[in-house]
């Protein structure tokens, strides 16, 4: 199995695919398009690898950070997911961020990524729980809005949104409310925390 791989980028092709030669061998890598933009011709690359081998085809996946490999491979363990809709995921969200949105059951975040819709959403929220790398007493107190729970959590989120805070400071303020509280509590303490911040 390939796992990294270091030459010249000979050229980029298509919105999602770099030509990478090493050592006189030419590989096709499928990159994200933000991967890919890096990824100038003449210039040398290092790209972590992730070889996908079907029964039809051997497929290259690149990565210029092993966190975003390992993320990937992650992600490909959940049920429904492959390696189109994966790098669809980090190429909308780095893996830090993907942490994140799992463990503030973040529904909206994840569904900027394209192709992926509220209920899909919900399901992999609940499935990538238990397989990202999450801060130690979250993943036994994560609730998803609509998948069990009493869903305060997701109340509250939807009322900050609602009221013009951003994905990225509900999701700052929801990591440190006390979880478990009741969602009118929530939303004071997560008030009060955007307000010092804000201020």
């Amino acid at each position: 199995m390939i796992g990294s791989l270091r030459g010249t980028v000979l050229e980029r092709t298509g919105e999602s695919e770099v030509l990478l030669e090493v050592a006189g061998v030419g590989y096709r890598v499928l990159v994200s398009p933000r991967v890919l933009g890096e990824l100038e011709p003449t210039t040398a690359a290092f790209l972590y690898v992730h070889h996908h081998v079907r029964e039809d085809a051997e497929l290259l996946y690149g990565f210029v950070g092993r966190d975003e490999r390992i993320t990937f491979e992650l992600l490909l363990k959940a049920n429904g997911v492959g390696p189109a809709l994966a790098m669809a995921i980090l190429a909308t969200h780095t893996p830090s961020a993907l942490r994140d949105i799992v463990a503030t059951a973040d529904v909206g975040s994840l569904c900027l990524v394209p192709g992926v819709g509220k209920k899909t959403a919900e399901r992999l929220l609940i499935e990538l729980r238990n397989r990202l790398d999450l801060p130690d007493g979250v993943v036994a107190s994560l609730t998803v809005p609509g998948v069990g729970g009493s869903g305060a959590a997701g109340d509250v989120r939807e009322a900050l949104a609602q009221l013009g805070y951003s994905s990225e400071e509900i999701r700052e303020a929801m990591r440190e409310i006390p979880v478990g509280a009741d969602a009118s509590t929530m939303l004071r303490e997560a008030l009060r925390l955007l307000g010092v911040r804000r201020a």
